[in-house]
């Protein structure tokens, strides 16, 4: 669509896997198989909460960033089991994963939610990834672009220029997740460059080349080099292929054969 370059993002979604112990060898392993990933490439982890901690210092002088799963919009109250945009920043995240399909589709969670989280974490100094897609159900109907335009606009609601350029939208469409299947590049794309035409309504078309936007969706090593060769598409949101250094980084390292 434009000559604008977009710093390509890639992160790793570890969802509720790993313990602490188990946690710590993985990023070991994924930082030492990143260890000469390029500066153009910009690469997230999200372990779970329990896990933070420790990955966190494991990457410590890393070019790898840390992010959450998931936060409440609220800094502190009785909440129990949440975590909130603080707590994150302390823990050394720059990232969290908001609106992610499962905890739309399995914990009932509204763009309302999304919204009020990518507000909070905005307001602490976090980047929030916001995620969007449709069903399997909603593509077959036809109704992909009302559901991801009702997602975007409501997700995003009142997010301003300067805070929207700071956010990552990640579009998983969920009969992609955890299935094997994954969208066609030209579908992904289709996609991808529909999200940006509702950007460039919404925040112009200067600020709207600048917003990177993942695909996720059973993302593997080797899909990735047609899947970034679509103009709108400017990284991945990986989800098991994440869970292994070697694969991981293959997938980082798209561009070099898979070496990084």
């Amino acid at each position: 669509m434009s000559d604008t370059v977009r710093k390509p993002i890639i992160g790793g979604n570890w969802k509720m896997h790993k313990t602490v112990t188990e946690a710590r060898s993985l990023a070991l392993q994924t930082k030492h198989a990143l260890v000469n990933v390029a500066d153009r490439i910009e690469v997230v982890v999200c372990p779970p909460f329990g896990a933070l901690g420790a990955v966190g210092e494991v990457l410590k002088g890393s070019k790898i960033f840390l992010g959450g799963q998931n936060c409440h919009w609220e800094e502190k109250g009785a909440f129990t089991g949440e975590i909130s945009a603080p707590m994150l920043r302390d823990l050394g995240c720059r990232y969290c994963i908001v609106g992610h399909s499962e905890r739309r589709h399995k914990f009932g969670e509204p763009d309302e939610w999304v919204c009020r989280k990518a507000h909070a974490l905005h307001l602490h100094g976090l980047a929030p990834i916001v995620c969007i897609g449709e069903t399997l159900e909603e593509r077959e109907s036809g109704t992909t672009k009302d559901v991801v335009r009702g997602q975007i606009l409501g997700s995003l609601k009142d997010v301003s220029t300067e805070q929207m350029l700071k956010t990552v939208i990640a579009y998983e469409p969920v009969w992609a997740i955890g299935t094997g299947k994954t969208a066609t590049p030209d579908e992904a794309q289709e996609v991808h460059a529909f999200i940006r035409n509702i950007l460039i309504d919404v925040y112009g078309l200067e600020v709207a080349l600048r917003i990177r936007i993942q695909y996720g969706g059973s993302v593997k090593p080797e899909s990735m080099v047609e899947l970034m060769a679509q103009p709108d598409i400017d990284g991945a949101l990986v989800g098991g292929a994440s869970l292994e250094a070697s694969s991981f980084a293959k997938i980082v390292s798209f561009d070099t054969g898979g070496e990084s």
